[in-house]
């Protein structure tokens, strides 16, 4: 993609919450977990969710990325309210448009990088060949095209993660929401990881949301968002 479309595409929001609100259940009690939150996130931007444990920073990417749904308010995505969409059209658009990356990586122990990287393209009408095609090209871009053929047992954290990351770029999707990405890695290896990160931002204009308690692994984004008590308190932008 070209600078100048990049550029362009920066200028506007691709994702846009307008006084969201979300509550759970807990026994006779309905919790309130998100109060009115309205904020943009622009096409092709690194943000960061900060807050501390129940400020609703989960609750708000699992919104965002289509795994829950909103009580009140609006949430456009694309131009889509995703909000209005039922089960199936809503896991038809994760499916499209949504990756994901989580904490302990999600891979499945008995299933190689490459055969791990092609889980989510099994229900596409791909060819096997075009499926191993666009797996190696995903590892590839992350550095592990010499670990294909390796089963997660024989992969440190940080390349597990690689691999997790491979998966979540194999279906090409707008947005890639990070759960605590680097918490379960050692410092030198999450260094590694927010780079690559940063990389997907900044060369392929990929828009990445990503939750962290870590204030390190915050700085590597172009701006943090601050969470208190399921209201938005602050956003800082990075240098």
């Amino acid at each position: 993609m070209e600078a100048s479309s990049l550029a362009d595409r920066k200028q506007t929001a691709l994702i846009q919450l307008r006084n969201v609100t979300k509550s759970y259940r807990r026994g006779a009690q309905n919790v309130p977990v998100l109060a009115g939150i309205s904020f943009d996130i622009k096409d092709g931007e690194f943000l960061a969710l900060m807050g501390p444990s129940g400020s609703g920073k989960s609750t708000l990417l699992n919104l965002i990325a289509g795994i829950d749904h909103v009580d009140g308010g609006e949430l456009i995505i694309g131009g889509v309210d995703i909000g209005q969409l039922g089960e199936a059209e809503l896991a038809e658009w994760r499916a499209h448009h949504v990756g994901f990356i989580f904490q302990f990586y999600n891979l499945m122990p008995v299933l190689t990088a490459v055969e791990n990287v092609e889980l989510p393209l099994l229900l596409t009408s791909l060819s096997r060949r075009e499926r191993r095609q666009r797996a190696e090209t995903a590892l590839a871009l992350v550095g592990l095209s010499d670990r294909m053929d390796h089963t997660p047992n024989e992969l440190s954290g940080g390349q597990q993660q690689r691999v997790a990351i491979a998966r979540a770029l194999i279906s090409d999707p707008s947005l890639i929401v990070a759960d605590e990405p680097t918490g379960d890695l050692d410092r030198e290896s999450a260094e590694d990881i927010l780079r690559l990160l940063q990389r997907l931002n900044r060369e392929l204009g990929k828009t990445i949301i990503m939750v962290t308690h870590d204030a390190r692994a915050a700085d590597h984004a172009q701006a943090v968002m601050h969470l208190e008590k399921g209201e938005l308190s602050a956003r800082v932008e990075n240098p």
